[in-house]
């Protein structure tokens, strides 16, 4: 998730997300951020300038991770339903895969602590552009309903996001099954055209 880092960025950026989701934000100090990450506070300071400056390089950096992860294996050259099929599974093995960059980003999204320039960086690099383009062309096709494409993302997001949740709090045993039932869903929900997930 932190491979374009050198070895002290990733290991503060790491051990960041580690602390955030075990104790909170505001329980996650700076001394408690070296001393668990093995980076000298000094060293710290040396590339980010305060706690909020790694929060939101943190971020970023799941962000652009996540981006990459979703979009993935999608082959313009594929039919509308294929990628949107993949993208919701990339989606769901992202939650599994990565449990605590997907509650960070669940859970901070809205912060104050994320800057609006740093939303804004993280809209043009995520996944959900890509989409939104997706859910354009199927709508200009006469494939999907004509709503708007960012908001039907968003909705679909949404409902994932809780199956996810469902998941993580084991609650919900996250199948093939469930993930395919609940991508089928979506497309049906949007389709003019309702018929098997394939």
């Amino acid at each position: 998730m932190f491979e374009r880092y050198n070895k002290v960025q990733k290991a503060v950026l790491e051990t960041t997300l580690h602390l955030i989701i075990d104790r909170e934000l505001q329980a996650t100090s700076m001394s408690l951020i070296a001393k668990d990450s093995g980076v000298s506070t000094g060293n710290i300071y040396h590339y980010f300038s305060s706690k909020e400056d790694i929060i939101n390089e943190l971020y970023k950096a799941i962000v652009l991770f996540n981006g990459e992860f979703v979009t993935k294996d999608l082959n313009q050259a594929d039919s509308v339903k294929k990628r949107f099929n993949q993208a919701w599974r990339n989606v769901f093995e992202l939650g599994r895969k990565y449990p605590k960059g997907f509650r960070f980003i669940e859970q901070y999204s809205f912060s104050p602590y994320i800057y609006e320039q740093t939303k804004q960086e993280a809209i043009q690099a995520g996944w959900c552009g890509p989409l939104e383009k997706l859910y354009e062309q199927a709508v200009n096709e006469g494939i999907f309903i004509a709503l708007e494409p960012r908001m039907m993302v968003q909705m679909h997001y949404g409902s994932i996001v809780y199956l996810l949740k469902l998941y993580q709090g084991d609650s919900q045993n996250l199948t093939d099954e469930v993930v395919d039932q609940a991508v089928l869903a979506n497309w049906n929900a949007v389709s003019k055209e309702k018929g098997s997930n394939s």
